[in-house]
């Protein structure tokens, strides 16, 4: 946030946010499935109330954070996209990540859309409706983090939690236009979090800042948190990954990633073409199906057999892939992973980073993937490529926004070795302010 901006207190701000969720001509109805409306302003009076005897809790105290539909909240159904939850027993406690932050002093303002059991890039859900892209309303947000990227990018939250499987908060943050993180998986904890896979899921938040990003992720992690200082930038190593994950970017995405590379290489940032083998040998493990396949599968198997028709078509199709999946199939999956993990760890040992764009190409209208589930597939597969590529290998992440003139925002994504998060939150503050010019 700018300092003007968060000059104004935690209540002037909530009640800002409060009127956007509410306007009728906003997404508020479709980004949002519950607002918290009268314990936000409390929470803010609280923290306004701190921040005047000089006891703040930190740099989230009084922050105004919206909440994906996957957490769970003591008292509330988590329904996570989904219809077939409505009539589960309520949670009994704060979900771990999510409680770190209201001790932080974080208002959390709300429970935020999603994709049915966040199982799709592309953010569509016919059950509580579609939140539309803040760059044009009749395209897509993406997903499965939809409503939280729409809350940051419309001025109905400034910093949003989402989850990321596959790319959930990095695709959206991309499609919108803000900035989307996605730790190492270990760091922050997944428990009281809906799962896709228990393998792939991680806990990141979307800002429209990187210190926005890295303030939330260290609260969540359980770490003190600092804005991250600018790396330097000449001297950086950064691989531009040459083969599948650079091929047929849509004109758009790639006149801005080629404008991106320029810039950067203008810094004395040492670009490398780097070609990746390794990206072959794991597209040929989840050839099988995939470890998100299987254990959704075993998630939702009971659901996907007694109330199918409860499902989006969409997501039990891709759900019910799993059903074909062997233990040993699984098994071999698990395996080749852990020795993929290990070996592209070993090959991106001389660099700082991968720099590539977050999404192969911008957002698509709803329309069009909505009435067609073959251009859905395509969308999805395509929106997930580049982003998946780093929960595979167990990768930190982060997709920057990248200046389009008069155009759809695109994202820039720099990859880092498992365990590099602050290095790459440092190393992504240098290249946001080279992008913005500040």
């Amino acid at each position: 946030m700018t300092a003007a901006a968060l000059a104004l207190s935690a209540r002037d701000r909530i009640e800002a946010c409060l009127a956007r969720i509410a306007d009728p001509a906003g997404e508020g109805s479709r980004a949002f499935t519950r607002v918290y409306a009268d314990t936000a302003r409390a929470a803010a009076e609280a923290a306004d109330a701190r921040a005047r005897l000089g006891r703040s809790l930190g740099p989230l105290d009084g922050r105004i954070v919206s909440v994906k539909d996957l957490f769970d909240m003591p008292g509330e159904v988590t329904t996570a996209g989904s219809t077939l939850l409505r009539d589960a027993a309520p949670a009994t406690a704060m979900a771990p990540a999510i409680a770190r932050l209201a001790a932080a002093g974080a208002v959390l303002v709300g429970k935020t859309n999603m994709t049915e059991f966040a199982f799709s890039g592309v953010g569509i859900n016919p059950h509580y409706g579609t939140p539309g892209n803040p760059a044009d309303r009749s395209r897509i947000p993406g997903g499965s983090s939809s409503g939280g990227a729409v809350s940051v990018a419309d001025g109905m939250a400034e910093i949003a939690i989402g989850s990321d499987t596959g790319g959930s908060t990095r695709i959206p943050a991309a499609l919108c236009g803000i900035t989307g993180w996605k730790p190492s998986q270990y760091r922050v904890p997944t428990a009281g979090a809906f799962p896709l896979s228990y393998a792939l899921d991680s806990i990141g938040p979307m800002a429209r800042s990187v210190t926005d990003c890295a303030l939330a992720d260290a609260v969540m992690a359980g770490e003190t948190p600092q804005a991250p200082v600018a790396a330097p930038l000449a001297g950086l190593r950064l691989g531009i990954p040459r083969g599948p994950l650079l091929d047929g970017l849509d004109p758009v995405v790639a006149a801005a990633y080629d404008a991106a590379l320029k810039l950067l290489g203008g810094t004395g940032v040492r670009l490398t073409d780097e070609p990746l083998a390794l990206l072959s040998e794991a597209a040929e493990v989840n050839a099988r199906g995939g470890l998100t396949a299987a254990e959704s599968f075993f998630i939702h198997r009971a659901w996907i057999d007694s109330r199918a028709d409860a499902f989006d078509p969409l997501v039990r199709t891709r759900i019910d892939r799993g059903r074909a999946i062997s233990a040993a199939d699984y098994i071999h999956m698990q395996h080749r992973r852990r020795d993929l993990i290990a070996a592209m760890d070993l090959r991106l040992g001389d660099l700082d980073a991968l720099v590539l764009p977050t999404t192969p190409i911008p957002a698509p209208k709803i329309a069009d993937l909505a009435a067609s589930e073959p251009a859905f597939t395509a969308a999805n597969i395509a929106l997930l490529r580049n982003t998946s590529a780093g929960n595979f290998f167990d990768l930190c992440g982060i997709s920057l926004p990248l200046p389009v003139a008069g155009g759809l925002p695109v994202g820039l994504m720099l990859l880092a070795r498992n365990g590099q998060d602050a290095r790459l939150l440092r190393i992504a503050a240098a290249v946001e302010g080279l992008i913005s010019g500040k």
